[in-house]
């Protein structure tokens, strides 16, 4: 009746709203057998979502709400204008970078508009938008299927263009970020899509509020091993730095 991811999603939303599964109610409401039902518990308690329980499985840990992208346009500006900035100065003449959809990464479009001879991949229309007349700035869109709730392209159309070239640095948004189990978005499409990017850039550079650490979205991206750079804000709590710097990634502060 329905995917695999779908019916994850479906588990996680009843554990939200009643603290609490069993396994048994599962079974029969999703029409799936106990051993998927089992297996699906163990995924989500991977991702540190769920606690299994005799029989079931508690909420461990609320993922954060998806909000529209108008809606998070007017999160955490501030922050995210000097982050942009920030992801600006690392770009050079003839770079060819990706610049993932999002409202953080909008900024570093902004701040792009008068670099010169730099080719820019994206999957955000906002993105395009932004760039569409920038003079120095060779555009690409990847097409494909458009999620209005991110205003971002994605599905196999988007994917199969990423094969197509290799990239320097992708600048990418996330909605949650974890020490112990990476970097998530909220939907299975966006986070595949995401994922070829990474391995189509030399340099992965995440840019993210501060507010996103300690969250987990249903769909994991890559582990932290991928990431090369993170660039956030002066709220970053010391346990990340620290977490960060040990695992060797770089930490760009914006003050």
């Amino acid at each position: 009746m329905r995917n695999t991811s779908q019916r994850r999603e479906t588990i996680l939303q009843a554990i939200v709203q009643h603290g609490s599964v069993q396994v048994s109610d599962l079974v029969e409401k999703l029409g799936v057998s106990a051993v998927t039902i089992r297996s699906d518990l163990s995924v989500l308690e991977s991702q540190g979502l769920v606690q299994r329980s005799h029989g079931g499985a508690l909420l461990a840990r609320t993922p954060p709400t998806e909000h529209t992208i108008r809606q998070k346009d007017s999160l955490n500006q501030a922050q995210k204008e000097q982050i942009g900035l920030l992801a600006a100065r690392m770009v050079q003449p003839g770079d060819n970078i990706i610049i993932d959809s999002g409202t953080t990464t909008i900024y570093l479009a902004r701040h792009l508009r008068e670099a010169g001879d730099i080719t820019v991949l994206t999957n955000g229309l906002n993105i395009a938008w932004e760039l569409a007349d920038a003079p120095g700035v060779d555009l690409i869109l990847t097409g494909g299927r458009l999620r209005k709730q991110s205003l971002s392209l994605q599905g196999a159309q988007a994917e199969a263009c990423l094969s197509a070239y290799n990239f320097d640095t992708l600048f990418l948004g996330v909605d949650g970020f974890d020490l112990q189990f990476g970097i998530t978005t909220h939907h299975e499409a966006e986070a595949n899509l995401n994922h070829k990017m990474v391995e189509r850039a030399k340099k992965v550079v995440v840019l993210t509020d501060a507010s996103k650490f300690g969250r987990v979205s249903l769909h994991r991206i890559v582990q932290l091993d991928r990431v090369h750079t993170v660039i956030t804000d002066a709220s970053i709590s010391a346990e990340y730095r620290d977490g960060l710097e040990k695992r060797g990634i770089e930490v760009i502060i914006a003050e």
